[in-house]
């Protein structure tokens, strides 16, 4: 494989753009500890889009790892798991937002994860990242779907049903591969929970 694209992001930044078929998209640890809202479009057909609820169950599983895929409310696949050196992700969650920070209600964290990071209180989320990164494909905010959070790593209490973030274990240079089984607009936002780092690479053959 060559890479042919390398994409840096600072923390509580974000990318968007497009993977042909064929190709894949790695997303890299670079500090660690870090999650990503990750969110695929159908190129080609822009109101295709990746969605939660299909993903888990077609594959009847809340979470997803190497030869597993991201399906679309159409069930259609677009993207297939190639690698997974952490294989804890999370398919329960929505975007973090400006309202969660501002209005002090969000009862997604579990004792011993701060918000932000340690690098203070985010003024905006990853809804806000993705929708300024996919402004160039004309894509409303409300028409982002729900993401794949990758490396965000959940406590799910069967007995209850309650569910919270954990800080996070996965170390630097853990990535998580997917090969594009359509043309895919793809987006990542480097999320302001975690204050840290993250980096996208796209390869092809």
């Amino acid at each position: 494989m060559t890479l042919v694209q390398d994409h840096y992001l600072p923390p509580r930044t974000g990318w968007a753009g497009v993977v042909r078929a064929g190709q894949r998209l790695r997303i890299v640890e670079v500090d660690g500890g870090q999650i990503g809202d990750f969110v695929v479009f159908n190129a080609d057909d822009l109101r295709e889009r990746f969605d939660q609820g299909r993903t888990k169950a077609n594959q009847g599983r809340i979470r997803i790892t190497t030869g597993h895929v991201l399906y679309s409310r159409r069930n259609g696949v677009l993207m297939t798991i190639t690698a997974d050196t952490y294989g804890i992700h999370d398919l329960e969650y929505g975007m973090c937002s400006r309202w969660i920070f501002q209005s002090g209600r969000y009862r997604g964290f579990t004792e011993g994860f701060a918000p932000g990071g340690g690098q203070g209180h985010p003024e905006f989320g990853c809804w806000e990242i993705l929708s300024e990164a996919l402004r160039p494909w004309d894509i409303a905010p409300d028409d982002i779907p729900s993401p794949f959070n990758v490396f965000q790593t959940m406590h799910i209490d069967p007995q209850t049903g309650a569910l919270g973030i954990l800080p996070g274990r996965s170390r630097p240079g853990d990535y998580i591969e997917f090969r594009a089984e359509m043309n895919c607009l793809c987006a990542l936002s480097a999320c302001p929970c975690g204050g840290k780092s993250s980096r996208v690479q796209v390869l092809t053959e």
